[in-house]
């Protein structure tokens, strides 16, 4: 059985790689509009599941995966420009967060194993400076709540309670368990 990626993240790339699966990777395109009323963990499941049933490939399995942060409630996606990611990581700071991810697995276009993952992660206070140096590196413009924690966020960090691969996209603990009881393994 083939596993196709519906994503083009490199962490999910990265992440399913050194897990040892083979896979080929597809481009989606679905809406990712949180609706209104919709809750983090539904929304995340809604847009995984989506990307998941976009892939038409009969004999394969597709995974989808969405990832978002939420604090105090509010779904904080990617930052739109150097200004925005200032005002998520200021909310962060000297705080604890959640980190949720949604992902699904699709074979003939019906969902046939999806969960939701969540992480709490606690930021030491930032001052000014760090967070105009972090802006600065560009790496907060493409990353949920703005920042990686794999990359020079992961020195903002003081906690975490839960799955570290889910903070970086793509929670590997589950998701390894729905592919073997799919029948997909590492190579």
């Amino acid at each position: 059985m083939d596993l196709i990626l519906a994503s083009t993240s490199p962490r999910r790339r990265q992440l399913l790689a050194e897990a040892g699966y083979t896979f080929d990777v597809h481009l989606v395109d679905v809406d990712e509009t949180q609706l209104d009323g919709e809750s983090p963990r539904t929304y995340v499941l809604r847009v995984s599941a989506d990307k998941a049933r976009n892939i038409e490939a009969p004999d394969a399995v597709s995974l989808g995966a969405d990832t978002v942060v939420v604090d105090g409630g509010v779904v904080l996606g990617k930052p739109a420009d150097a200004a925005m990611a200032a005002e998520m990581l200021n909310a962060l700071s000297d705080g604890t967060h959640e980190v949720l991810s949604g992902w699904a697995c699709s074979r003939g276009g019906e969902i046939v194993a999806s969960g939701v993952e969540l992480t709490e992660v606690t930021f030491r206070a930032l001052s000014a400076a760090e967070i105009a140096a972090y802006i600065a590196t560009g790496e907060p413009l493409d990353r949920a709540g703005a920042y990686a924690i794999q990359g020079g966020a992961g020195g903002f960090v003081t906690a975490i309670a839960g799955s570290y691969t889910n903070v970086m996209g793509l929670p590997m603990e589950a998701v390894a368990h729905a592919l073997t009881d799919l029948g997909i393994s590492p190579s």
